[in-house]
């Protein structure tokens, strides 16, 4: 008797010993599984190639607009005056009189990829202008 008892203490020691639950294996499927809805999310947005009309409102009315060009080729204009873009957010500020409150038109060929259409607005907005409008073609007939 003495020795099952002993035996039982020490066979219940073994299962105390193990009695946790190893969460590391679920918790690396389920970063796996986050990783690939991650990585297929975007795949699974719509793809549908979109003819976008052109504007049919009458152009706003405004007293000394700021343009902002983007060519084709990749070159930035301000106006009619070419810049790189390390001194493109200096010669913005310039062009819009220290007036952070302006709306810059920007103006991209339509050939021009989208991803520097962007890129453009990303450097006004981060030289701190906020109000940023497109330009499209005016095909009203009047």
């Amino acid at each position: 008797m003495a020795g099952s008892v002993g035996g039982g203490s020490s066979r219940s020691k073994r299962y105390d010993d193990n009695s946790q639950i190893n969460v590391t294996p679920f918790v690396d499927v389920m970063l796996v599984l986050l990783i690939i809805f991650m990585v297929a999310a975007p795949l699974a947005s719509v793809n549908v190639k979109v003819d976008l009309p052109p504007s049919t409102v009458n152009p706003a009315k405004v007293k000394d607009p700021v343009y902002v060009s983007l060519q084709t080729n990749g070159k930035i204009f301000i106006g009619d005056t070419q810049f790189t873009y390390d001194k493109f957010p200096a010669a913005l500020v310039a062009a819009a009189s220290n007036n952070y409150n302006r709306r810059i038109y920007i103006r991209a060929d339509k050939t021009v990829q989208y991803k520097e259409v962007m890129r453009v607005m990303n450097v006004v907005q981060d030289t701190g202008f906020y109000q940023i409008a497109l330009v499209a073609e005016d095909r009203i007939k009047r």
